[in-house]
């Protein structure tokens, strides 16, 4: 296929997977004198997300290298399958039927060429496309949008990356079910979750939010109800079997939409100043430094961003730290509110969801739910920078 026909191929979305790693990305940015209108409205097409306002141009150098690591087959299917969402190396290498240490070699020179992220996690290692508003990622998106979704190879690794999910689904329905009475047991002390939920939303505000950032991700559910509200979510955690579950959850929810890794609430994985929405949804209990915890995730929000806590008022149900690893007995307002503020998190708001008594006696064994919110100011988001 000539440049000029390949062009016009791909701006109609008939290009091949074998095709484009053979050279079409190279062919479409070299035009040839004989194109016609149809040609040069393709180039238009892909100019524009090879050189676009949020990423910049790449520099000659880069571009190369970049254009060089997606170049070939095997790579060019990897960054398909990331394009579903992260995944692990054992992951990859069943969903693309090849050894692990072969799809190592090729997952390090997409990494060295800035195409993917390597997020290690203990003794895994998960990959993601490169994030948004780098160079790399509008090539990305140029080679993503050129592929043909029934090329064969293509829909052979989406066949294999179903069976990959399901037996992750299976896995995280399982490790549910052995805890399931145990939370349980903690939830039937406070009103629903739908309610606090609810609340939170409410405490958010409508948004909508660019970047929402959840600590403590746990199984994914704030991702999941924020997800209309924003255009994209990160969550982390400490646990590796809870982060397999929220992998699970969210792998429903759009392609690119949400990223979940290993981290600590003490050290983000997360650049500073760059969300718009924090949440920290029954996290604050299990730490032994709270005020910390909040000081970082009030750290990550722009000059404005929101943070939205949900814990407990203080209780004296010892059980929760004996049994259930809970370090604090729930927080007082004045203890929330100082913590902000000396995060530079003010106009903090308190919302109280008490349980449901029937009787006078009914809810002495309960736990009340508070939902504190407030904005990073101005002078806070300077000073960190």
């Amino acid at each position: 296929m000539q440049s000029g026909s390949r062009v016009a191929a791909m701006a109609d979305g008939r290009v091949g997977a074998e095709d484009v790693a053979c050279g079409t990305l190279v062919g479409f940015l070299m035009p040839t004198p004989h194109w016609g209108i149809a040609q040069w409205q393709g180039l238009c097409i892909y100019k524009d997300m090879f050189i676009s306002a949020d990423a910049g141009p790449l520099s000659s150098g880069r571009a190369a290298a970049a254009l060089s690591a997606a170049g070939e087959l095997t790579r060019l299917r990897v960054i398909a399958l990331l394009s579903k969402g992260e995944m692990a190396v054992g992951e990859l290498a069943l969903a693309l039927g090849q050894s692990q240490p072969r799809v190592s070699r090729h997952l390090k020179l997409l990494t060295e060429a800035g195409l993917i992220e390597r997020l290690p996690e203990g003794a895994w290692v998960f990959y993601r496309l490169a994030g948004e508003g780098k160079p790399e990622r509008a090539l990305v998106d140029a080679a993503l949008g050129a592929l043909d979704p029934l090329d064969a190879s293509i829909a052979r690794d989406a066949a294999r990356l179903a069976d990959i999910r399901a037996a992750r689904d299976a896995a995280a329905s399982a490790y549910f079910a052995r805890n399931a009475a145990d939370w349980d047991r903690v939830r039937a002390l406070h009103l629903p979750d739908a309610d606090i939920e609810a609340a939170m939303l409410k405490a958010a505000g409508p948004g909508p939010f660019g970047l929402m950032i959840d600590v403590g991700v746990g199984a994914g559910r704030m991702i999941e109800l924020f997800a209309p509200r924003v255009r994209r979510a990160e969550g982390f955690d400490t646990s590796r079997q809870m982060l397999a579950v929220a992998r699970s959850k969210l792998c429903d929810l759009p392609e690119g939409k949400a990223a979940v890794r290993i981290g600590d609430a003490y050290a983000p994985p997360t650049q500073g100043g760059s969300a718009d929405l924090v949440t920290m949804h029954h996290l604050l209990h299990y730490l032994a430094d709270p005020g910390r915890a909040i000081g970082e995730a009030a750290r990550l929000l722009k000059p404005g961003g929101r943070l939205v806590i949900a814990d407990f008022a203080p209780h004296r149900l010892e059980f929760l730290r004996n049994e259930h690893a809970h370090r604090r007995l729930g927080f007082s307002d004045a203890e929330i509110k100082a913590w902000c503020a000396a995060a530079g998190v003010d106009g903090v708001t308190t919302v109280t969801l008490a349980p449901k008594s029937a009787g006078p006696h009914d809810g002495k064994d309960k736990l009340i739910v508070k939902i504190w919110a407030g904005n990073r100011t101005q002078k806070a988001a300077e000073a960190a920078a």
